[in-house]
């Protein structure tokens, strides 16, 4: 039976988790970029779906919104990609 040892400490912050920890520091800028550019799209189609479904109009605000939400998903999330270009 294997016994796993403690990983050694290279944060020095005293967990067993600190290279993970530092890994998860180190890619949150980026995948909160994603999470802007699917939130942009998912706003605008579910936007889209409920005002067409409530003024009848299926399937034209579906599409222009979902259209609308993919832009402004994309200008967030390169706007965040340059702000951390800048940063680096």
């Amino acid at each position: 039976m294997a016994v796993k040892e403690p990983r050694e400490d290279k944060d020095g912050d005293g967990s067993e988790l600190g290279e993970t920890a530092r890994q998860m520091r180190a890619a949150q800028p980026y995948i909160g970029a994603v999470w802007k550019l699917t939130g942009g799209a998912v706003v605008g189609v579910l936007g889209g779906y409920w005002l067409d479904r409530w003024l009848g109009t299926a399937p034209w605000l579906l599409v222009g919104l979902s259209l609308v939400g993919i832009c402004v998903g994309f200008y967030g999330f390169l706007r965040e990609m340059a702000r951390l270009g800048k940063q680096k």
